[in-house]
């Protein structure tokens, strides 16, 4: 936890002194990075989802968890739209299979098609309505004021990947599973949710538990010499 303790001024603007509660010997940092590696290293993306209805106080709380990421000039710009209503989500279904239809039969590359394979991967996306909730994230490419006039965003994109990592961390931890959906155009997504016109569709999660049975590819991650490289 972060506590404000005092405060003082720079350049005009408030800055509160930072404080941690906690502080961790190397030994412990050793031991809580290791698990919390592991812990993150059973996430897998799944397509398969059980209907069982998840509290909304989580949803809530996975929000509130992504919305704590660093934003470019802190303006968080972002949106997270959490939908359960049934009939919204088919209707968000059908619109991600007709874009995803598109897709596989015109847009998407044989080599792109190829890769996708091994993840048993089509345009069918059942999940859409299964999940018993959807959080589409949206960027804010820019903000209005009172007087509906544009105010700048920066390192928009960067700012909702982050944001959308930590969704996912969250998801993770609270003992749920998602999957990372990128219809491509979004666009349907604005106009089924009346989202306002400086807000563009990111990414789309299903969020909810498993499915009873569910198989996933057999398929590991790169090394950590293949995705790292140290200086020292």
């Amino acid at each position: 936890m972060i506590y404000p303790k005092e405060k003082i001024t720079i350049d005009h603007h408030n800055h509160v002194k930072y404080s941690q509660d906690f502080h961790y010997s190397e030994a412990e940092m050793i031991d809580r990075s290791a698990s919390f590696y592991e812990h993150l290293n059973k996430r897998r993306s799944i397509r398969l989802f059980s209907d069982q209805s998840i509290p909304k106080s989580v949803i809530t709380n996975l929000i509130r968890t992504a919305a704590t990421s660093p934003s470019g000039a802190h303006k968080q710009p972002w949106t997270f739209c959490a939908i359960s209503n049934p009939q919204l989500k088919s209707k968000i279904r059908i619109a991600a299979e007709a874009e995803e239809k598109i897709s596989y039969e015109s847009r998407m590359s044989t080599r792109w098609k190829d890769d996708l394979k091994a993840l048993g991967t089509d345009m069918h996306k059942p999940f859409l309505e299964t999940a018993p909730w959807l959080i589409a994230v949206f960027k804010k490419t820019y903000d209005l004021n009172d007087q509906n006039q544009k105010q700048n965003n920066y390192y928009v994109n960067e700012s909702v990947g982050i944001a959308c990592g930590m969704l996912i961390t969250a998801i993770h931890n609270a003992g749920l599973v998602t999957l990372t959906h990128t219809p491509s155009p979004m666009n349907f997504l604005a106009d089924l949710l009346n989202r306002p016109v400086n807000e563009k569709a990111f990414m789309l999660f299903p969020v909810g538990y498993a499915a009873a049975e569910v198989y996933v590819p057999d398929i590991t991650r790169k090394s950590i010499e293949e995705v790292s490289a140290f200086y020292e």
